[in-house]
């Protein structure tokens, strides 16, 4: 069975994108690392065929900005060895991602189109929740249907099923 995965992704990044005209773009490429500002995917057990949600804490709201399918797991320093041309178009367009150390690449097939417009609502942001070996936990610094600190997105985090269910119905919406 496949997993959902969060990870946040930086307001420099975002804004860059923004900027850069990536917006409606399809999903294709994720890069990780061993750092916090680029976590390592492969440590927190994202698998082929599992979902990520890169997500963005903004302005006292957290941001859905797509969903991709992960088709496969590489290493970064054999990763030209082992893809085709058009995987290297995707690590040239999609380099903005890339932060620090990276050591592994996520492909997948197009996911959904990146927005940046995508509030997810109070309501699911205080019930969003997410799964470790140490039980189920829910977002903290929730105040009023706004997230007042974003150290519970902060990394790579396993989404409950309730949850993957609501994120990939507000992706889709």
């Amino acid at each position: 069975m496949a997993n959902a995965y969060t990870t946040l992704w930086t307001n420099d990044v975002c804004r860059y994108l923004g900027r850069q005209g990536y917006e409606g773009e399809r999903l294709v490429i994720l890069f990780g690392g061993p750092f916090q500002s680029q976590p390592s995917f492969i440590r927190a057990g994202v698998k082929e065929g599992d979902h990520i949600y890169p997500v963005r804490a903004h302005r006292k709201q957290l941001w859905a900005l797509g969903r991709m399918e992960v088709g496969r797991v590489l290493p970064y320093e054999t990763f030209g060895e082992r893809t085709a041309t058009e995987d290297w178009v995707r690590i040239v367009r999609w380099d903005a991602l890339k932060a620090g150390v990276t050591t592994e690449v996520l492909l997948g097939p197009p996911g959904s189109p990146l927005r940046f417009d995508r509030a997810v609502p109070p309501g699911l942001l205080t019930e969003l929740t997410f799964r470790s070996r140490r039980g189920e936990r829910r977002l903290k610094h929730i105040v009023d249907g706004e997230l007042t600190r974003s150290h519970g997105v902060q990394g790579i985090y396993r989404l409950a099923p309730a949850s993957a269910e609501a994120m990939a119905a507000l992706v889709a919406g």
